[in-house]
């Protein structure tokens, strides 16, 4: 059974960088997809980034040239770098795992970390 365990959040002022980890146990086979998805208080879960085992990414357009998605195939871990930080990025951020190539989520989700950017 594939597990996925998120960290690396935190609070950090307007303007600030977090880099968040998620780290997958388990046997992965075959082509899929990690994303980090969020969820901002009172609203719905949503895709941030995501990327294929072959590396192509997708983004959010509220994200696009602030975060940055990788993954280390080898050590079963996908990064989400997130820079030049807003107080409407504060949310909880989920790592999730599909199978294929796919910007939905599949049905493999870590328990989140929370993300609080406030001055």
């Amino acid at each position: 059974q594939v597990q996925l365990v998120e960290s690396g959040g935190g609070l950090v002022q307007p303007g600030g960088s977090l880099r968040l980890s998620c780290a997958v146990s388990g046997s992965i086979f075959g082509i899929n997809t990690m994303g980090w998805y969020r969820q901002p208080p009172g609203k719905q879960r949503e895709l941030v980034a995501a990327i294929t085992s072959g590396g192509r990414t997708n983004y959010a357009d509220s994200v696009k040239g602030r975060f940055t998605i990788s993954r280390d195939n080898v050590k079963g871990t996908v990064f989400l770098q997130m820079n030049s930080l807003k107080p409407e990025d504060t949310a909880i951020y989920y790592c999730n795992l599909a199978t294929g190539v796919r910007w939905y989520p599949g049905g493999n989700w870590g328990q989140g970390t929370q993300v609080t950017v406030s001055s």
